[in-house]
């Protein structure tokens, strides 16, 4: 089976902590060129430090707020213009804050949609020639399992994520005769700042204990436990390989089973 990504660039959003960062840690591995995509330039000199060198790689950061989506279409286009092409984009960005969608303002809205789809479609459109250019592409957008199904208490993340999801899929379409596929990797309950920061919110909001949380998540998943987050980072890093060429266009849970349709 061929992993191999030596002489291949990799662009890794969110990638200083939780999933990002495994997943650019995974592909450094795999033998990649890995720039790194975050807003907090401490976070990525540490995070570079981190990642495997073999001697031939080049790793690098770019520090952008995608609340910025111009200013981050700027400093990507200055970067490919100044180091080449890019043959691996890996989207992924924080979902948005939890509650009910009765609730949310229409700003909550606007804010999301920047955030990921606009920010997904202009990373996309500035390496996609690239790509072409150079015979291989991958695209692999890290959602949530509320793509297949709205998850409780989560009513603009379940918005914006489908939306991403369908734009995920027509881009899919036009892209595989270029030898491009589009993909996306849906987490369930993982091991992250972020999980624990979710149970916190509602475990304040109930007037129960954190722990008593937990266990109400983890029975909703048949393997009984939450995800590392290198586990979600293999199943990124097997869609960015040559191994990967004929996947296109699908939605792939890494969930252990939690959501209830296939």
């Amino acid at each position: 089976m061929n992993l191999d990504l030596k002489n291949k660039r990799a662009i890794v959003c969110g990638s200083t902590q939780g999933i990002g960062k495994a997943v650019a840690l995974e592909l450094a591995l795999m033998g990649a060129n890995v720039t790194l995509i975050a807003r907090n330039e401490e976070s990525l000199k540490k995070a570079k430090a981190d990642l495997a060198n073999n001697g031939s790689q080049l790793h690098s950061y770019l520090c952008a707020d995608f609340s910025e989506p111009q200013k981050l279409k700027e400093l990507v286009e200055q970067f490919i213009q100044r180091s080449g092409p890019v043959h691996v984009l890996i989207n992924n960005t924080g979902g948005p804050p939890s509650g009910p969608i009765i609730k949310a303002k229409t700003d909550e809205f606007i804010s999301a949609f920047n955030n990921h789809l606009i920010c997904n479609h202009i990373l996309v459109q500035a390496c996609v020639e690239g790509m072409k250019n150079g015979g291989y592409g991958r695209i692999i957008n890290i959602i949530s399992t509320s793509v297949k199904a709205p998850l409780p208490n989560l009513g603009v993340s379940n918005t914006i994520r489908a939306a991403v999801g369908n734009w995920a899929k027509t881009m899919a379409n036009e892209l595989g005769v270029f030898g491009i596929t589009v993909n996306n990797v849906l987490p369930g309950a993982t091991a992250t700042q972020r999980l624990s920061g979710i149970i916190e919110t509602k475990a304040s909001k109930t007037n129960v204990s954190n722990d008593e949380i937990k266990q109400e998540m983890l029975h909703e998943i048949p393997l009984g436990r939450f995800a590392e987050a290198a586990e979600i980072a293999n199943a990124v890093a097997f869609l960015a390989s040559p191994a990967a060429a004929y996947i296109n266009g699908i939605n792939l849970p890494v969930d252990g089973g939690r959501t209830a349709n296939l």
